[in-house]
């Protein structure tokens, strides 16, 4: 059962928004981390806002009144996490590139505490269109971070002019997160290797270029 609280005053920025410093930067990270801890152990449906307070090490009145609702810690807890996220690997090829996205995408969704987490995640984005509209901006950070591979591919005329460069990053990760999320498979390096092969070899035969043979 989760908490519920009164909403934030008017004109209040949502979380995640305002970027904050000293003590309050501090609090938001123990708060965030506590967060991430409750939901990788429970899922969202169990994130309870004085139970986070308890983790963190803060007062429950400072948790209550910044965030409000366990949504809200859910959200801003998205915005963190893109704006922690690691930058695009660059190996010098596309095929290099996409395998090193793929694997991000394997050993996130294999870890421990991250694997559960993002599952608690895109649970709470189902019933919370506020967290799902963090959940889409964190996976649009992350799609922009990795489309640079594909333009850089375009520039050494590796792939054909044109290729929409978010369309094959997404390409790379789509079948890992179905088979993860929907079908239950345990990913290993296999299914990185695969997802990111078939991506290149779509990319290159101008799927998402237009250039498809037959055009």
């Amino acid at each position: 059962m989760t908490d519920a609280a009164a909403p934030p005053p008017p004109g209040t920025p949502p979380p995640g928004t305002v970027r904050p410093g000293g003590r309050t930067a501090r609090v938001r990270e123990a708060v965030l981390r506590a967060s991430g801890d409750a939901l990788a152990e429970r899922g969202f449906e169990a994130l309870d806002l004085a139970d986070v307070a308890r983790r963190a090490d803060v007062g429950k009145t400072t948790v209550y009144r910044r965030w409000g609702t366990p949504a809200a810690l859910a959200a801003d807890l998205l915005a963190d996490m893109a704006e922690q996220s690691l930058p695009r690997a660059d190996t010098g090829g596309i095929d290099g590139d996409l395998l090193a996205n793929a694997r991000l995408v394997v050993k996130t969704l294999t870890d421990p505490r991250q694997g559960r987490l993002f599952r608690a995640l895109i649970a709470a984005s189902l019933c919370d269109t506020g967290t799902a509209g963090a959940l889409h901006r964190f996976y649009e950070v992350r799609v922009a971070e990795w489309a640079g591979c594909v333009t850089d591919a375009v520039a050494r005329g590796e792939l054909p002019a044109g290729t929409d460069a978010r369309a094959v990053v997404a390409a790379v990760s789509a079948p890992l997160y179905y088979a993860f999320l929907n079908l239950g498979t345990p990913l290993t390096d296999h299914h990185a290797r695969r997802a990111a092969h078939a991506a290149a070899t779509a990319a290159r035969a101008g799927v998402w270029s237009g250039n498809t043979e037959g055009e």
